[in-house]
């Protein structure tokens, strides 16, 4: 059974950097596109940033625009997420999603697609 594992995840001050990264393991096909959610305690889960193959493009919140980067190794499958300059207000699980399909980045971040594999989360904490 396949499953996305993320990784990365601790503690560190604010102004501090955490590289987030998420490794499909255990299925027998490729993901279109991967993106990173997050969900601090109380609030609801929202989108950070997501990015499909091919085209390269990306697409990110606007609370974290300027401070976070997707990326991906595709020959490993990885994707990562470089978070800089973080703030107390970043603190929450991010989970890893992923889709075979190719889906609108916008869409995808903003909530109105929801895509089909998730990992468990990896929990980063700032401190003020």
């Amino acid at each position: 059974q396949g499953q996305l594992v993320e990784s990365g995840g601790g503690t560190v001050q604010a102004g501090g950097s955490l590289r987030l990264s998420c490794t499909p393991s255990g299925y027998s096909f490729s993901f279109y596109c991967m993106g990173w959610f997050r969900q601090a305690p109380g609030k609801e889960r929202e989108g950070v940033a997501a990015m499909c193959r091919g085209d390269g493009n990306t697409y990110y919140a606007d609370s974290v625009k300027g401070r976070f980067t997707i990326s991906q190794d595709y020959a490993e499958r990885t994707l990562y997420l470089q978070m800089n300059d973080l703030i107390p207000e970043d603190t929450a699980m991010y989970y890893c999603a992923a889709d075979r399909n190719h889906l609108p980045l916008r869409e995808v971040v903003s909530g109105y697609y929801t895509m089909d594999y998730w990992g468990k989360g990896t929990l980063v904490t700032v401190s003020s």
